[in-house]
């Protein structure tokens, strides 16, 4: 599991948003679910990702997080030594919910479902 400590630490602060979608960002494309919201693509591509908070709130235990995820997708060929598909990359859109426990900064990542 993820912690996002510099993210809880700015908690009730005005610089949360701004500490939280740099602290995300800077994680590996393979810690959030992106290949599970790929609509127009079938593999994840290399291009860092954006973040965007749409929305947060908390209770006792934790932040909730709504966010949207730019990023590239890939639609890979055969990999052929004569395939002659270019590999392009087209632009993603997935929406996330991160929550973070107050106590121990861990988070969890889960895809949001229209």
């Amino acid at each position: 599991m993820m912690k996002l400590t510099s993210s809880i630490n700015s908690w009730n602060t005005p610089e949360f948003r701004d500490v939280l979608k740099d602290e995300i960002e800077q994680l590996d494309a393979e810690q959030l679910p992106l290949q599970q919201g790929l609509a127009n693509s079938s593999y994840v591509g290399e291009t860092p990702f954006r973040l965007m908070i749409i929305g947060v709130s908390d209770d006792t235990t934790a932040v909730r997080v709504h966010a949207g995820v730019f990023y590239a997708g890939i639609i890979a060929g055969c990999n052929c030594s004569d395939d002659p598909t270019p590999v392009d990359e087209q632009p993603e859109y997935c929406e996330v919910e991160v929550v973070i426990d107050k106590t121990t900064a861990e988070a969890k990542v889960t895809l949001v479902q229209d």
